[in-house]
């Protein structure tokens, strides 16, 4: 599942960069998101209850950045499984350009699914984290904005 797309937040670059690497901000952001610790600079461990249809599963796993070009871009990868529903893995490279007072955020991100989830269909599952990414970015673009004091 490949997904891309962009969002124009209204913040300069480097609070969006700062937002990026704030655990708190990106806690607040994830949809279903337990709880989220910094482990290291480039490693966070994480905990998200996702509903898929009719199984709903809490993922345990560990995010990594690499590819690290601050404050212009970054490669977010994680892996977590989620007990008897399978598990999930993806990644995603975040662009970061400035456009006057305002930043846009693009991205290209793949996932992979395996376990009970898989069964439940590729449409199912393609739509659900196309939904989960909207929010998570529309969640995230208001949390800096509002941050940013606009």
């Amino acid at each position: 599942m490949d997904m891309t797309g962009e969002e124009r937040i209204t913040a300069p670059r480097d609070a969006v960069w700062a937002a990026l690497n704030d655990p708190e901000v990106l806690k607040r952001c994830i949809p279903g998101c337990q709880t989220l610790e910094m482990k290291s600079p480039t490693e966070l461990a994480a905990s998200v209850k996702i509903k898929i249809g009719p199984v709903s599963a809490t993922f345990n796993g560990e995010v990594t950045l690499s590819n690290i070009n601050a404050p212009e871009s970054y490669t977010i990868s994680g892996e977590g499984k989620g007990g008897i529903a399978g598990f999930a893995k993806g990644g995603a490279d975040v662009v970061l350009k400035e456009d006057g007072a305002e930043t846009v955020l693009q991205y290209s991100a793949k996932a992979q699914v395996g376990g009970k989830i898989a069964q439940l269909g590729a449409r199912l599952v393609d739509s659900t984290s196309q939904k989960l990414a909207q929010q998570f970015f529309a969640d995230f673009n208001a949390a800096v904005s509002e941050k940013a004091g606009t």
